[in-house]
């Protein structure tokens, strides 16, 4: 599997060398689904490949010739490979305007088999070290896994109940239709049907500390927000050092690269210090109405390295708890060495939070997503808040 890994990470640097765009989670893709073909057989490695690495017409001649130059210089699936359908009209109209050639595959080739020799493959499946390995110290090549690993959580918090009656099996008697269906009958009421309350996604808020403390995580924390986002319908997400910056637009940008260079212009105030409560108060002045509605479960990152007042911050989050349906902190700091909770900002703060876990790895995200998708109903009662011992 490892070596089958190995060389499916290869070929998809290969492509992209090419020109082609290949997401890592696609490449994790083709690693599972060529465990479930023969690999001796090149024409069934060759069409799941293409099928889940290819989504334009355009790319169908260089993913061909990328093909041909990886698996003649990788010949680990069979010692002689039969020819596909088609090969013989493709190597007569080779040369003959195509956007890449043997060649320059063959140079790619060498190129990126020589920097991947050197390098350790995981994934989220089959490797412990990087579900458990500090956000802080992820390499490049690490941060795109992780990408691809927290674009796959499921994230399903309790649906909320709204006010608004739908015909269905319910508590209460829809008069209103027993009424209209008794018209057919000259007035008899022979069924009394219905109705239950319409039930409705619950909407989730980020509140996402980049100040100076937090800069070792703050990419982290974009790919996780940029996950969600796309993930869930109604996500708001918020970005706050010593004053706060609403980025719910610039993270809805499909591609990962924009949305950071869009919330680097929208927040000038990255990697600033840090001023929680007034950063909260803001806002409650501006944003509260807007995206509390539907009682959130919010989710607060923050390391709790806070200049600001501790009694604003103390009246901001106790107002925040009240006004949502669960307020999560997220720490990256728990479960590091000697950390604990001691600051005066998280003191003040922490009696109005009722879950407050680690965001430091991700296995702390994957049991986030968990936790989410089992909330209990609300209570403010302390016996069922969950606190990480540090």
């Amino acid at each position: 599997m490892a070596a089958l890994l190995g060389n499916v990470l290869v070929f998809g640097r290969l492509l992209r060398t090419l020109g082609m765009e290949v997401h890592v989670g696609r490449l994790l893709d083709v690693a599972e689904a060529l465990q479930q073909v023969n690999l001796g057989a090149r024409e069934d490695v060759y069409h799941a490949c293409r099928a889940l690495l290819v989504h334009r017409r355009d790319d169908l001649a260089v993913f061909d010739r990328a093909f041909d130059a990886f698996w003649r210089e990788h010949d680990a699936l069979s010692n002689e490979a039969p020819r596909r359908p088609g090969d013989e009209r493709r190597g007569a109209d080779r040369g003959a305007g195509e956007p890449a050639s043997l060649e320059r595959a063959g140079m790619a080739l060498d190129q990126v088999g020589a920097e991947a020799s050197a390098e350790v493959l995981q994934t989220w499946s089959d490797a412990q070290s990087l579900t458990r390995k500090d956000f802080a110290e992820y390499t490049p090549d690490e941060i795109l896994m992780a990408r691809a690993a927290m674009a796959r959580l499921e994230w399903a918090p309790d649906e909320r109940r709204t006010r608004r009656w739908v015909r269905g099996h319910g508590p209460r008697m829809d008069l209103r239709r027993a009424l209209a269906h008794s018209v057919r009958t000259g007035g008899d009421i022979f069924t009394l049907p219905s109705r239950r309350r319409r039930m409705r996604e619950r909407p989730i808020v980020l509140l996402c500390d980049v100040s100076g403390s937090m800069e070792r995580y703050s990419r982290m924390l974009l790919h996780f927000a940029h996950a969600l986002g796309r993930r869930r319908r109604r996500v708001e997400v918020f970005v706050f050092s010593t004053t706060l910056t609403r980025v719910t637009n610039e993270i809805g940008t499909r591609r990962l690269n924009d949305a950071a260079a869009d919330v680097s212009r929208s927040a000038p105030h990255w990697s600033g210090g840090t001023r929680i409560g007034v950063a909260l108060r803001q806002f409650h002045q501006q944003w509260a109405r807007r995206a509390l509605r539907g009682g959130p479960v919010v989710l607060l990152i923050s390391d709790g390295w806070d200049r600001g007042d501790p009694l604003m911050l103390r009246e901001q989050i106790k107002r925040l708890q009240r006004s949502c349906h669960r307020l999560i902190w997220l720490n990256p700091l728990i479960g590091s060495l000697d950390y604990a909770p001691l600051t005066r900002g998280l003191q003040a703060a922490l009696p109005f939070v009722d879950d407050f876990l680690p965001a430091r790895t991700l296995s702390n995200l994957a049991e986030l997503a968990l936790h989410l998708n089992t909330l209990p109903a609300r209570t403010h009662s302390h016996g069922h808040r969950r606190f990480v011992h540090v």
